[in-house]
């Protein structure tokens, strides 16, 4: 009943300049990410409602020599059907695939992905996410599978994802506020994007 949001949101996406311009010229052609490491699994993303982290991200994998030269573009977007994992209900059901996973991956002798540390950050943050990532995809994937096969599944397909992240280490000497904190949305069904914008300086 309270699952579907339908109200737009501002958030922002951090890349290069080029695919910032791309994506304002060409805003159908939406490039997602599939990396195995991808914190709310595979798709479009967005750092909700905060500018200045998306910028920062941007700008650290150009230290990286990944990107030439960083940029933001600001997206408006619906959630919609909404995996929320600031939501009990759906991390609960997060708990519940992971032990369905585990179980597949123990029948077959194989061990499962596990989230690890980036050897530069000092603030041990478990930056590669491969066990998150797995086991939201494993969701996904069930899912899929159980409305192809299953007549009157109660089950339907996500449209969105959304996580609130804490890393960075304490904003100040005993804090619980982390310097990186932020709120990602991972976009798995792209009209659920109405459109792109130049923001604003």
């Amino acid at each position: 009943m309270y699952n579907s949001r339908s109200n737009n949101l501002i958030g922002f996406h951090g890349c290069d300049e080029d695919v910032r311009d791309q994506l304002l010229i060409k805003p159908n052609q939406v490039k997602i990410s599939e990396k195995p490491f991808d914190w709310l699994g595979h798709g479009f993303y967005i750092w909700e409602n905060n500018y200045d982290r998306a910028l920062k991200w941007a700008k650290d994998k150009q230290k990286r020599g990944e990107i030439k030269k960083p940029s933001v573009i600001g997206v408006v977007f619906t959630l919609d059907y909404c995996f929320d994992l600031i939501d009990s209900e759906f991390i609960e059901m997060l708990t519940l695939y992971y032990r369905l996973l585990e179980k597949d991956f123990l029948s077959i002798g194989k061990e499962l992905p596990k989230n690890k540390d980036v050897k530069e950050d000092e603030h041990k943050d478990l930056l590669i996410r491969e066990l998150d990532c797995a086991v939201i995809e494993y969701l996904h994937q069930r899912i899929k599978e159980e409305i192809i096969n299953v007549e009157h599944t109660p089950l339907k397909e996500f449209d969105s994802a959304r996580g609130v992240f804490t890393e960075g280490g304490p904003a100040f000497p005993g804090a619980g506020v982390q310097k990186k904190s932020h709120i990602q949305i991972c976009i798995r069904n792209m009209s659920c994007i109405k459109g792109f914008f130049l923001p604003r300086k």
